[in-house]
């Protein structure tokens, strides 16, 4: 699942509305490294379109994840403000949503209903990150998850609301900032 569904799916329409007129829309040529493992970053980035390559050096490169429209970037190193522990390249011509760290720390500070929700999804998807990450890894005695199985306990329905209003919301800002130039 996407980041930005996550988050997205806490926050209310006026936050949503508040991210996408402080961010900047960013066109980024592929092969641009967008964050550089371990220099401190200045944006939150939310890909409108495109596709960006993790890699880590300490791994001599390895591509570990390749992100598409919907997801976020930088999150990490925005709640605990260490550098970031990988390098983001754009594998293609991107889309981006760039917001700048001053001013969402401001908004965080200032907001604490937007402070409360923002926090809350990066909670939950850093927790939906970690359990993927144990099973994946087979610890903690459980098997790793059969994507043909349905399971009774996946998703809540409130979850589910959340995911669809979430989506919504990202066509919404989608659609507007396209417009924009």
């Amino acid at each position: 699942m996407r980041k930005v569904l996550f988050i997205l799916g806490q926050l209310s329409d006026n936050d949503v509305d508040w991210l996408a007129r402080t961010g900047q829309k960013a066109h980024i040529s592929a092969g641009t490294v967008l964050i550089q493992q371990g220099q401190p970053i200045e944006n939150l980035y939310i890909v409108l379109e495109g596709l960006l390559s993790v890699t880590d050096v300490e791994l001599g490169g390895k591509e570990l994840a390749q992100l598409g429209a919907g997801e976020v970037v930088g999150e990490i190193s925005l709640v605990d403000s260490r550098p970031p522990s990988s390098t983001v390249t754009a594998a293609q011509d991107s889309i981006l949503l760039s917001i700048p760290k001053p001013r969402l720390l401001t908004k965080l500070e200032e907001d604490v209903g937007f402070a409360a929700s923002f926090y809350r999804a990066i909670a939950i998807f850093l927790a939906h990150r970690l359990r993927g990450t144990v099973t994946r890894l087979g610890y903690g005695g459980e098997q790793p998850l059969n994507p043909e199985v349905v399971y009774q306990d996946e998703l809540d329905e409130n979850a589910l609301d959340a995911v669809y209003l979430a989506g919504t919301r990202f066509e919404r800002m989608l659609k507007q900032l396209m417009q924009t130039t």
